[in-house]
């Protein structure tokens, strides 16, 4: 089986550099499935629950939590760029779920302050909420 090097790299370390059968990745412009020789390609990705595959079966699938970035991709190799990148065992359950909550009571706030007073940076709350729910994803913990 044909399989392509994936290389993960954050700002403060490289998480993954190894052969993979296939990844699925949510990019700006929506979710994107990349193969071996697959076709050149540069785009954003927003946070999100990554899936790697080392092969092509059903139960070969493993997850990293994609904190936003950017992806390149050749015919022989895919490098990510993330704001933030973790496996789901570096995930502390407790603090992404107290993260979910922080940042649906923020949006919850900035809904229903009156717009001129509002000291709530939506697109931040908005990003913070996504990031905590792909950490809840990645470890099957239930959305609170």
């Amino acid at each position: 089986m044909a399989t392509i090097q994936l290389e993960v790299v954050s700002p403060d370390r490289q998480i993954c550099d190894r052969e993979i059968g296939m990844l699925i990745v949510r990019s700006t412009g929506g979710e994107l499935g990349i193969l071996p020789r697959h076709a050149p390609l540069v785009t954003g990705l927003v946070p999100h629950v990554m899936r790697i595959k080392s092969g092509l079966g059903a139960g070969d699938e493993e997850y990293m939590v994609i904190g936003g970035g950017f992806m390149e991709v050749t015919p022989e190799k895919i490098t990510i760029l993330a704001s933030a990148a973790e496996e789901p065992k570096d995930i502390d359950v407790a603090r992404a779920q107290a993260a979910y909550q922080r940042a649906k009571q923020r949006i919850e706030t900035y809904k229903t302050a009156p717009k001129d007073s509002a000291s709530i940076d939506i697109d931040r709350a908005q990003l913070a909420l996504a990031r905590a729910i792909s950490r809840l994803k990645a470890t099957n913990n239930p959305l609170n």
